[in-house]
C-alpha cells in the first residue's frame, strides 16, 4: 500500500488526509501542536457556524473526524526531510517514510530578528546541514537555535565540521546538548563580514565562524523545501495549480504557500492536495 505522510495537523493537512485515507492509502499525519488555530479564541467567519467556534474546538473536531477514517497521527517534531525513492522525514522518535509527502504546517511567524544574516543567505548563511555541511568539512561552524531542531543540525554538523557552536540568541535552551558541541546563550547583534569568514556580532564582541546554520525553533514548512531543493518565493513555498512542487511527490498547502491567510483557503488547498495525491500515487502504480 503506498504511504502518504503529512507534516502538520492544521487545516490544510488534517483536509487533505480525509481524501488520502478515504482512497485507502495509509496516512500519518506528525505534528507537535496545533499551531496557529489551536491558539485562536474565537472564529466568526467561517462557513457553517452561525456562532463564533474556538479554534482549539475546530482543530480538535477536525481530528476526531480523521481518525474515524483511520488517519494515524504521530505526535512527533519533525526536524528534518530527505529524498531516497521516496521521502523520509526525520523526527526526534522516529523516522517515517512516504512515497507521496504534503508540507502543510503553516508559515514561520517567528524567524530571529538578526541584522544582516539573510544577506548571507546561499553565502555562508543555509538552512540545511545535511545539504550544505559537506562545504564546511573541518570548519568552524554556528548554528542559531536552542532546540530539537538545533540539536537535530548540531549533530549532522558534528560528523563534518571542525567544530559546532550552538547560538541560543539570548533564549534558554530546551534540550540537553553533547558536551563536545558548545553553546554560546548571548544576545546576536548582527552578523557580518563575507562568505566563508562571516562575524557573529554580540554587545561587545565578535566571533568569526566559517558557515551559519538556521535551525530557530521548530522547522517549518519552507525550511523543510529548502533542505530538498523545493522553489522557494520569499518565505512561500511555490506550487502550481495541483498543489505540486517542483520536486515529483512534493506537495504543499496552506499559509505556506502565500495568499490568503484564512481557514477556509487551506481547507481547500488541503483538500486539492488531497486529491491530486490520490492521483500521483496512482499513476505511479501504473509506471
Amino acid at each position: 500500500m503506498s504511504k502518504v505522510v503529512i507534516i502538520g495537523s492544521g487545516p490544510a493537512g488534517v483536509s487533505a488526509a480525509l481524501y488520502t485515507a478515504r482512497a485507502g492509502l495509509e496516512t500519518t499525519v506528525i505534528s507537535n501542536g496545533g499551531g496557529a488555530l489551536l491558539k485562536t479564541e474565537k472564529i466568526e467567519n467561517y462557513y457553517g457556524f452561525c456562532d463564533a467556534v474556538s479554534g482549539e474546538k475546530l482543530y480538535n473536531d477536525g481530528i476526531a473526524g480523521a481518525k474515524r477514517l483511520g488517519v494515524n497521527f504521530a505526535d512527533d517534531e519533525a526536524v528534518s526531510l530527505s529524498i531516497n525513492n521516496g521521502f523520509y522525514v526525520t523526527g526526534t522518535k522516529e523516522t517515517y517514510f512516504a512515497d507521496a509527502l504534503l508540507l502543510a504546517t503553516g508559515v514561520s511567524r517567528l524567524a530571529p530578528n538578526i541584522d544582516g544574516l539573510k544577506n548571507f543567505e546561499g553565502m555562508g548563511v543555509s538552512y540545511c546541514a545535511v545539504c550544505d555541511g559537506f562545504f564546511f568539512k573541518n570548519k568552524d561552524v554556528g548554528v542559531i537555535g536552542n532546540g530539537e531542531y538545533a540539536l537535530h543540525e548540531a549533530k549532522e554538523l558534528q560528523n563534518v565540521a571542525g567544530s559546532v557552536t550552538v547560538y541560543t540568541n539570548g533564549e534558554k535552551q530546551t534540550v540537553d546538548f553533547p558536551q563536545n558541541i558548545k553553546i554560546n546563550t548571548e544576545k546576536i547583534k548582527s552578523v557580518s563580514g563575507k562568505p566563508m569568514a562571516l562575524e557573529i556580532n554580540f554587545e561587545n564582541r565578535t566571533q568569526t565562524v566559517h558557515g551559519i546554520f538556521v535551525a530557530y525553533k521548530t522547522a517549518g514548512s519552507t525550511a523543510f523545501a529548502k533542505k530538498v531543493g523545493a522553489a522557494i518565493d520569499g518565505n512561500k513555498i511555490v506550487v502550481n495549480d495541483k498543489m505540486q512542487t517542483n520536486i515529483k511527490g512534493l506537495f504543499a498547502a496552506g499559509d505556506c504557500t502565500g495568499g490568503l491567510l484564512q481557514i477556509s483557503k487551506a481547507v481547500y488547498e488541503g483538500a486539492r492536495a488531497g486529491t491530486e495525491i490520490v492521483k500521483y500515487l496512482k499513476d505511479l502504480k501504473k509506471q
